[in-house]
């Protein structure tokens, strides 16, 4: 193919692609070319794009030497390259796109250029391979407040019941809220434990394994072998009041409980006159055949509160050294029969063996609420941190800051 240099104007060479979109042209312009048997890819595509960049406006005969030295990258490729480009640039008349196309009125500044005799899929029986026209739109009115396709921007759902007592909440409920849950305890935190393992980006020196390496080498270290600390979940222990006077909470708390050990490695007590492991109950697959489950297994639910004699026995008991180094997390309203002493001597020897101790209390976010109960007073000083867990979004807060988050608010909901 032998590009004119006029293309048959008596003005001079005639510019095109003048407003079009050239990014557009050059994906139609590969895509025909590709149809055609031309193996051209993006990497020339993009080589495409930058050349017809480069300048305002190009020349027929430019536009030829760009595409060929751009798209075509074999010699057999040549012919079909001249067919596909002779049907796109010399089948119209006048030449689209050009400042002959323009029609009477149009401005230096048009954009979108009538393309004629293009059929609706821009094939090569007419027009250029590309249009920049955009759809047509029909034009409506403002909608009202009674369309019904405009949406009512509200909360969620999940928002919404994040704030109610949990009396007010079904089981399904319920369920959906602790799924909130188990999704913030993702991140629960790890702990350097004393065991080590051998990795390649350890900074100490595995001495065995390097002495074991040298055997196959004269017992020279060509080989050094390194090895780092393993990082554990941090343990937490969880001990729930299902005592009368946290009938309301017991449902809610217990589904805070199954959260920590689906996700965590947590042990999980009821307590209400007697002490009660609920972690092989809790960790059944099912949500609700997991609390349920829970629920019968404890036999002193709704009765009395000795909240400083069951911690006593934990600590006696053969569960009493998950306490040590773990997070301790005691859900209870503070009413306790036992003396303040006894609360005290407990609290002061949980203090001692675990890494933190954070209590939630379901009456702590009312206005005016002091810890004047005798029991829930002997035990603050021992607390790290005392929450209020009247509604899930106070567990969730709660969740954040044993996590370290420390957040006041519950965006996750």
């Amino acid at each position: 193919m032998a590009p004119s240099t006029n293309n048959g104007s008596p003005h001079g060479p005639r510019r095109v692609l003048r407003g079009a979109d050239r990014a557009a042209f050059a994906v139609a312009l590969v895509e025909r070319l590709r149809r055609a048997g031309v193996a051209a890819g993006l990497t020339e595509t993009g080589d495409l794009i930058r050349a017809l960049a480069s300048t305002s406006t190009r020349s027929r005969d430019e536009i030829y030497w760009i595409a060929r030295v751009t798209l075509v990258r074999r010699h057999a490729d040549l012919p079909a390259f001249e067919r596909v480009f002779a049907a796109v640039f010399d089948d119209v008349t006048p030449l689209p796109l050009t400042r002959d196309a323009v029609p009477a009125g149009g401005g230096e500044d048009d954009v979108h250029l009538p393309v004629p005799d293009a059929n609706p899929k821009g094939r090569a029986n007419g027009g250029l391979p590309w249009a920049t026209l955009p759809p047509p739109v029909e034009a409506r009115d403002e909608p009202g407040e009674d369309d019904p396709s405009v949406p009512e921007m509200r909360p969620s759902a999940l928002a919404a019941l994040a704030e109610r007592p949990f009396a007010e909440l079904d089981a399904a409920r319920l369920e959906a809220l602790a799924g909130v849950l188990a999704a913030e305890l993702r991140r629960w935190p790890s702990r350097r434990s004393r065991r080590h393992a051998v990795d390649p980006r350890g900074h100490r020196i595995d001495l065995r394994h390097t002495i074991a390496q040298s055997r196959r080498t004269g017992f020279e270290p060509l080989t050094v072998v390194r090895r780092r600390a393993v990082r554990r979940p941090r343990r937490a222990v969880l001990l729930c009041d299902v005592s009368g006077s946290m009938r309301a909470q017991t449902d809610a708390y217990l589904h805070l409980m199954r959260a920590f050990t689906t996700v965590t490695r947590a042990e999980v007590f009821a307590f209400a006159t007697t002490l009660t492991r609920l972690t092989p109950a809790l960790r059944r697959p099912g949500m609700r055949e997991a609390v349920t489950h829970a629920s019968e297994v404890v036999t002193d639910r709704f009765g009395g509160t000795r909240i400083a004699s069951n911690l006593a026995a934990l600590l006696d008991s053969d569960h009493g050294n998950l306490l040590r180094g773990a997070l301790v997390l005691i859900a209870s309203d503070g009413w306790d029969s036992d003396p303040p002493e006894r609360m005290t001597a407990a609290m002061s020897r949980l203090q001692r063996r675990a890494h933190r101790v954070i209590w939630l209390n379901p009456r702590a976010g009312e206005p005016g609420f002091a810890p004047k109960v005798a029991g829930m007073a002997a035990a603050l000083p021992f607390c790290d941190l005392m929450l209020p867990a009247a509604t899930f979004g106070d567990l969730v807060v709660a969740v954040r800051a044993m996590l370290g988050a420390h957040s006041s608010s519950y965006n996750a909901i």
